[in-house]
């Protein structure tokens, strides 16, 4: 509201007042002596006092307007603060208060100034093993066969048993969810008694073994460390990568002949290992999984000390490095998780 405007109203305000004051004799002047000897001064009374509260009446209309006046520009102003602040540019002339300039300027600076956010994947997964469980099991192998008079290609008149038997202990404790850290202890022995076998590569060449007996035990420790995933959001089924650290050694003995021709050789090796073997894990309650998993990847290091005939000495030492699924590596296990 202009200064203007204000000033007009209180002119206003002071001529009603006047002119309030005045009515009554003005009123009273402006008729002639004959009416009012002739009209009762009681009529002439009421009649005055109605003039009077119209303008009474006119007075309050007037002081209502110029309340919503000054209602209407306390508003405009705090509307022009709150657009100040939110676009930080300066308002205006009043009269133009309902119009914000914007320029290409100020949009450019905007996008500028515009913080930008990280972007982070929403990935969501199923709490397969909680912290604080530990993990214990054990897997068991063991094979035997028999042969006689077993012919093979050039493999002929094989006569002999073999076996072999392994046993793996684990303990592992996972010190976060889906991860954990243990051990395992492996034992060994695998033993061949060959009667007989010929290789026969053609009619006029063969060779020929008699009294075959090997013996072997092995012992090894290993350090892993376990990261599960569920299947999806199963909480039965859900796979693990291992990553194994292998060290140990073991000792075989070995004869061939019998009698005098009787010969033979001791051994004793070191192996050290590093391996990734994933598998699968399928949980039968709560407390109980049957786990399988095979090797892919791995780095081996081994020597060997050989004495033959209890005379000869000799070393060996041979490193491989592979990246291929070992089907003699698949190990099936029973695991407890308490």
């Amino acid at each position: 509201m202009t200064n203007k405007f204000k000033k007009l109203l209180t002119i206003m305000l002071l001529t009603l007042c006047c002119f309030s004051a005045q009515s009554q004799s003005a009123v009273i002047d402006s008729l002639p002596k004959s009416t009012l000897d002739t009209v009762p001064a009681d009529s002439i009374g009421r009649y005055i006092n109605s003039i009077g509260a119209d303008i009474d009446s006119l007075r309050n209309k007037i002081s209502a307007l110029g309340t919503m006046v000054q209602n209407r520009e306390s508003f405009d102003t705090r509307v022009r603060d709150t657009v100040q602040m939110k676009a930080d540019v300066s308002i205006p002339d009043p009269q133009h208060a309902d119009t914000l300039h914007i320029t290409p300027a100020m949009i450019a600076r905007q996008k500028h100034e515009q913080p930008v956010k990280e972007f982070e994947m929403d990935l969501k997964g199923v709490k397969f093993v909680p912290k604080g469980q530990w993990v214990t099991g054990i897997s068991v192998s063991y094979s035997q066969s028999t042969q006689n008079d077993y012919q093979f290609l050039i493999l002929q008149n094989i006569s002999g048993d073999t076996y072999s038997f392994k046993v793996s202990p684990m303990l592992c404790y996972i010190f976060k969810d889906d991860m954990g850290a243990g051990g395992k202890f492996s034992y060994t022995r695998s033993l061949t008694k060959l009667e007989k076998a010929d290789i026969v590569l053609d009619s006029e060449t063969n060779y020929g073994a008699e009294y075959l007996y090997s013996l072997a035990h092995n012992y090894y420790v290993t350090g892993i460390f376990r990261n599960y995933f569920s299947l999806g959001q199963s909480r039965r089924f859900g796979v693990f990568t291992e990553l194994q650290l292998k060290l140990g050694g073991g000792q075989s003995k070995i004869t061939t002949g019998s009698g005098e021709d009787l010969s033979g050789a001791y051994e004793r090796n070191f192996q050290l290992g590093v391996g990734l073997a994933p598998g699968l894990a399928v949980f039968l309650s709560n407390y109980s999984a049957i786990e399988v998993n095979v090797g892919v990847l791995g780095f081996n290091m081994t020597q060997t000390k050989t004495i033959n005939d209890r005379i000869y000495v000799s070393r060996r030492k041979s490193q491989s490095a592979n990246f291929r699924i070992n089907l003699f590596s698949i190990t099936f296990g029973v695991a407890f998780y308490i």
